[in-house]
C-alpha cells in the first residue's frame, strides 16, 4: 500500500533513540518520548507523488496517510483514511466512505474533494510519478465522482482486481496543491528547499525542520485522529528525528555507542551484535528474507547510445541473449552469500520474493555460476579476444568495456561489485567500476539515463501489479528504456499484456498464472539478472514498548513508545 516499488538505493533505515545529554560530544540515550531515524541520504522532493526513491519516500512517510494501508501481520488492507468501502456487481465501480472530523496540519477540513483532486495530479500528464502506470486500467486513467464530503466514487474501464492493494498512495490537499496543479507548476512545488511548515499532511507527523546532510525532525499532530482502545492520543511519540548518515560504519557505531534505539544490522554485525545483547540491551530479530530484490541491469535505451546519428556497440551487447546469459552464469551467488552476506542471504531467482507466498514463482531454474558456460555463451556471441590482449572483442573489433556502478557508501554493494568486476574481467571483460553518490545515481537511472550496467534495488510489495511503473514497457522505472510509447521487443509487449491480465482477473487463483509468466519471462530475457536476498534482521532497545517488526514493515507503528 505504501509501500511502493521504489529505487531502493539507501541501503538501510534505522530507527534511533531519544537524545539527550552529551558524553564525549555525542549525544546518548535517555528514556523519553523522542524516536529518532536515520538515513542514509537526503530526499530529493517532499512531494510524495514525485517520490522515486526511498529517501524521499521515507521523508514524508509519516506526514502523509492513504486511503488505506497495508497490515502487516494479515496482508490485507485496513482502513485508514477511509473508514469502509463497497464496488458495485461489476467490480468498475467503487464507493469510498471517509474518515469525518480529519483535519490536515493547516486545520482545513479533510473531504472527498481532496481525494478526488490527488486522483487528478495522478493521471496529469504534466505530472510524472508512479502511481499513474500502476492505476491505468484498461489503457484509462480511473475517474471519480464527489457524492458528498465524505463519500467518493472511483469508477474505471474495467474490473480491477489490485485496486485496494494499490490505493494507498498519499492523498495531498487540494487547498494548497490545487493551484500549482492549475498553473503547471506542481512538480516545483515542495521541493527540499521548501519551509517545512510549508509541507500540509494529514499524517501522525509534520515535519518541522530539515537541515541537508544532517537530519529531518518531525512532532507529533496534536490534531491527529487515531485512538487508541481507551481513548488515547496516537501517535505515542512526541516526537522524531531522521538523522542522515550518508556512512553506514558510522551509523553502527552510533547504535554500539547507545545512540539509537533501533538499527537495521549489516550481515557482518549480526554475530556481534548476539553477542553484544544484553550489554546493549537489546533484542535481535530475523523478521524474513528481503522482500524486494537487488540485480544487476544492463542500458537498453537507444537514446543514449545514439548520437550523431551512429550507435555505440554497447546497445547491441547489452540486447544480446547471448552476452546477459554469460552474465547471468557468472554470478557466484554463494560465495556473495558467504563473503558479503556472512551467510545471512540466499540466492535469489525470481524478482519476486518467497516471502510473497501468493505469488511467488517456485519454479524456476536458476543460472548456476559457470563461468565456462558463460565463456561459450561469449564465443557464440561472437565476443572474441581478436588480438590478445586479453579482452574480447565484438565481431566489429570493439572492446567489451564499459562502466559498472552502485550508489557510493553502500558497503554490501560496493562488494558485490568487487566481485561481479572478478569475474567479469575472468570472462575477459573490461569493466570500470564507478561508485556514484545517491543523488547522481538516481538523476541518471530517471533523467538523463547516462549508465551502462547498474547494481541497484527496487521495495517489494504483496501487490504484484504495484510493480506495473517498473515492468511495463511505458514505466518511468522501467529502468533499461523507460517511457517507451510503444513496447520495444515482444517480450515486453507480453509483460504489458499479462500485467493487464491479472489486473482484470479476479478470482485469485487465476491471477497467480499471470503474474508466474511474467516472471518466466523475466527470467528468460534478463533485463534484471537478479543476485541475493540478504536475510533481514532488526536490533532494537529491550525497552521499546509495543514495537513489532515484520518484514513488511512495523505493524501499528504509532503505538510505538519508549519505557520509562
Amino acid at each position: 500500500m505504501k509501500r511502493r516499488w521504489l529505487l531502493a538505493l539507501c541501503a538501510v533505515a534505522v530507527f534511533a533513540g531519544s537524545l539527550g545529554c552529551r558524553k564525549g560530544g555525542e549525544e546518548r540515550l535517555r528514556r523519553g518520548d523522542r524516536l529518532v531515524t536515520a538515513t542514509i541520504s537526503d530526499p530529493k522532493t517532499f512531494n510524495p507523488l514525485l517520490a522515486v526513491d526511498s529517501a524521499s519516500s521515507d521523508a514524508v512517510s509519516e506526514v502523509f496517510e492513504g486511503l488505506v494501508r497495508l497490515n502487516p501481520k494479515t496482508q490485507l488492507p485496513e482502513p485508514m483514511l477511509a473508514t469502509s468501502w463497497e464496488h458495485d456487481d461489476a467490480g468498475t465501480t467503487w464507493t469510498f466512505h471517509l474518515r469525518e472530523g480529519v483535519t490536515w496540519h493547516d486545520g482545513a477540513p479533510f473531504t472527498a474533494d481532496d481525494v478526488a483532486f490527488t486522483f487528478a495530479a495522478v493521471f496529469d500528464q504534466k505530472v510524472p510519478n508512479s502511481a499513474k502506470h500502476v492505476l491505468m486500467v484498461g489503457g484509462q486513467p480511473m475517474r471519480t465522482e464527489v457524492v458528498d464530503p465524505h463519500t467518493i466514487k472511483v469508477m474505471m474501464a474495467e474490473p480491477f482486481a489490485p485496486f485496494l492493494n494499490s490505493v494507498g498512495f498519499d492523498i495531498l490537499p487540494r487547498h494548497v496543491l490545487g493551484p500549482a496543479l492549475a498553473d503547471g507548476t506542481f512538480t516545483q512545488t515542495w521541493g527540499i528547499d521548501t519551509p517545512p511548515e510549508k509541507i500540509i499532511g494529514t499524517g501522525p507527523y509534520r515535519l518541522v525542520r530539515y537541515v541537508p546532510a544532517q537530519l529531518l525532525q518531525y512532532a507529533r499532530n496534536p490534531a491527529y485522529w487515531m485512538r487508541d482502545e481507551a481513548g488515547g492520543a496516537l501517535p505515542r511519540l512526541a516526537e522524531r528525528t531522521s538523522l542522515i548518515v550518508p556512512d553506514q560504519n558510522t551509523m553502527y557505531l552510533k547504535f554500539l555507542d547507545r545512540q539509537l534505539h533501533l538499527y537495521g544490522p549489516r550481515p557482518e554485525e549480526i554475530d556481534d551484535l548476539r553477542k553484544r545483547s544484553e550489554d546493549l540491551e537489546i533484542t535481535l530479530d530475523d523478521i524474513g528474507l528481503e522482500t524486494g530484490m537487488l540485480f544487476v541491469s544492463f542500458n537498453r535505451n537507444p537514446a543514449h547510445y545514439s548520437k550523431d546519428g551512429k550507435t555505440d556497440p554497447r546497445l547491441a551487447w547489452f540486447t544480446d541473449p547471448k552476452f546477459v546469459r554469460a552474465i547471468a552464469h557468472s554470478f557466484d551467488k554463494q560465495s556473495m552469500i558467504r563473503n558479503t552476506y556472512f551467510g545471512y542471504g540466499e540466492p535469489a531467482v525470481s524478482a519476486i520474493s518467497p516471502e510473497n507466498t501468493t505469488y511467488y514463482d517456485p519454479n524456476l531454474t536458476p543460472y548456476e555460476y559457470d563461468l565456462e558456460a558463460a565463456r561459450r555463451l561469449l564465443d557464440e556471441g561472437g565476443y572474441r579476444d581478436r588480438n590478445g590482449d586479453g579482452i574480447r572483442e565484438d565481431v566489429h573489433g570493439n572492446p567489451l568495456e564499459f562502466e559498472l556502478s552502485t550508489n557510493a557508501g553502500n558497503q554490501v554493494r560496493e562488494r558485490l561489485c568487487s566481485i561481479l568486476k572478478e569475474d567479469w574481467t575472468k570472462l575477459g571483460l573490461k569493466v570500470n567500476y564507478r561508485p556514484l553518490d545517491f543523488a547522481t545515481l538516481v538523476e541518471k537511472l530517471s533523467t538523463n539515463f547516462d549508465w551502462d550496467a547498474m547494481v541497484m534495488g527496487f521495495t517489494g510489495s504483496i501487490e504484484p501489479h504495484a510493480s506495473s511503473n517498473l515492468l511495463r514497457s511505458s514505466g518511468n522505472l522501467h529502468l533499461w528504456q523507460p517511457n517507451q510509447q510503444t513496447p520495444a521487443t515482444p517480450w515486453e509487449a507480453e509483460i504489458d499484456r499479462e500485467l493487464e491480465a491479472g489486473a482484470r482477473e479476479l478470482d485469485p487463483r487465476k491471477r497467480v498464472a499471470h503474474y508466474w509468466r511474467i516472471q518466466e519471462i523475466l527470467h528468460r530475457e534478463l533485463p534484471m539478472i537478479q543476485l541475493v536476498r540478504q536475510r533481514r534482521f532488526i536490533a532494537a532497545k529491550s525497552y521499546l514498548v509495543d514495537f513489532v517488526p515484520t518484514v513488511w514493515g512495523f505493524f501499528e507503528p504509532e503505538r510505538i513508545a519508549i519505557r520509562p
